[in-house]
């Protein structure tokens, strides 16, 4: 370890620079990379108490001398959660540039927004205004080290970011949303309390005072079926709903904070709060309006988190009463699962006997999305060496609804038992109209 960070000690504080030379040390061998300067640089700021690491908050502190400081043991404590993140580059999720920006904001205490700030950032950066490097970092990540442009069409460029660090900085949010409510909390109780004993001289901070777990709002609460049934064109207009949501842990993987509400967009109804990261691996690829790319996450969704996903799918009733799937997430399971035979393959250059599926797997269907039954999904080959656009097959809807029942009952069968409209209580007497699936391009957020 460098000499200034053990210079840096006192009494459990060290300075800010020390601070930032121990985070750089801690952290070399993190998988997430790490920016230095993380406490004097933009855009933490420490007169506003904290700094944000990770997903952690370490409180800052104006020492003997004026001079800020922080507390080591929580510098090492935010180190030693960010380095036990595991990151797949290749597991990436697409942070825009979306149609509404605006939308995006649904956090409303915090102060990070790393969502608008990054797509600031990479709207204004060929700006010379911009080349004062302000914007170095987000909770002590180096982003930049880890964006991903893709080109579609040769027009459209588009920014993903692996599914790790998303889920990580949808964490930091959340945490700073959480610190500075409890943070607002004291500071009211501090001034009732002063009030009532004006008497008192003022009290010196010559000590740490970092916020206790207990002055922080409650925990996540696991989400019980409070929103089923419920309607996301009228939910969602609710004063105060983005805030409630943000209460529960996502309803999937039960970690994160729930950042929107999941909804089937074929039937309107709630599926369930669900974290950024859990969103967008839920929400189908789209290329256009009725043609998706059956990407490699799908198979996460359809074989080692199958059940998990099934179920929560099957929380909108028109789903589960049809035992089916909107029409984007069966399109995909069409071409991924029930035409996985008829997929070309090549050998695998590093090995002998293995082969690897060829060329992008793509779907695409004909009919209106308004009656789903009328659909016929075809199922081809991008970039096939045996064709551009190879046809491996013509499904009609009704053929695909009979074939997924059938994988169901044998893939998952406590989901495909709750299925069917003979096994629904809560069956609605009247299916809502179907909506039209703008999720390609937007969060769809509240």
């Amino acid at each position: 370890m460098s000499e200034r960070v053990t210079a840096g000690r006192m009494g459990g504080l060290i300075t800010l620079s020390a601070a930032d030379a121990l985070w750089a040390d801690l952290t070399a061998g993190s998988v997430v990379p790490t920016a230095p300067a993380a406490f004097t640089r933009s855009p933490a700021h420490a007169q506003a108490g904290y700094v944000l690491l990770g997903g952690c908050v370490v409180a800052t502190v104006k020492a003997g001398g004026g001079q800020w400081s922080v507390v080591e043991t929580e510098v090492r404590r935010a180190a030693a959660e960010l380095n036990v993140v595991e990151m797949d580059g290749r597991d990436l999720v697409r942070i825009g540039p979306f149609r509404d920006g605006a939308k995006q904001e649904h956090h409303e205490g915090t102060l990070l927004r790393w969502r608008r700030r990054v797509a600031r950032e990479l709207r204004e950066r060929d700006e010379p205004e911009r080349a004062d490097g302000r914007l170095c970092h987000l909770a002590g990540i180096d982003w930049r080290r880890m964006l991903v442009e893709q080109t579609r069409d040769g027009v459209q460029r588009t920014w993903w970011l692996p599914r790790a660090v998303v889920r990580l900085l949808d964490v930091a949010e959340h945490t700073e949303t959480r610190w500075l409510r409890a943070a607002r909390t004291r500071q009211a109780d501090t001034t009732v309390t002063e009030e009532s004993s004006s008497h008192r001289p003022p009290r010196t901070v010559d000590a740490p005072r970092t916020p206790s777990p207990d002055c922080l709002t409650a925990p996540l609460r696991p989400y019980n079926e409070e929103l089923k049934g419920h309607l996301y064109s009228v939910l969602s207009r609710k004063p105060g709903i983005s805030r409630k949501v943000a209460q529960w842990a996502c309803a999937v993987c039960r970690t994160a904070p729930a950042a929107v509400l999941d909804h089937c967009h074929e039937h309107g109804y709630v599926r369930a709060p669900v974290c950024q990261s859990c969103n967008t691996q839920e929400r189908p690829d789209h290329l256009y309006s009725n043609r998706i790319r059956v990407a490699n996450r799908y198979t996460r969704l359809f074989h080692t988190d199958a059940a998990e996903w099934l179920r929560h799918w099957h929380r909108c009733p028109g789903c589960r009463a049809r035992t089916t799937l909107p029409l984007p997430h069966l399109a995909a399971w069409t071409a991924h699962i029930a035409c996985r035979s008829l997929r070309p393959t090549h050998r695998d250059p590093g090995s002998s006997r293995g082969r690897n599926p060829c060329g992008a797997l793509r779907v695409s269907w004909a009919g209106s999305h308004h009656a789903p039954t009328s659909c016929q999904f075809t199922v081809a080959v991008d970039l096939c060496p045996s064709g551009e656009h190879r046809v491996l097959a013509h499904v009609p809807y009704r053929e695909a609804v009979e074939r997924f029942r059938t994988w169901l009952a044998e893939t998952v069968p406590a989901v495909a038992a709750e299925a069917g409209p003979d096994r629904l209580d809560d069956l609605p007497t009247q299916f809502r109209p179907v909506i039209a699936d703008t999720s390609g391009e937007g969060l769809a957020l509240f």
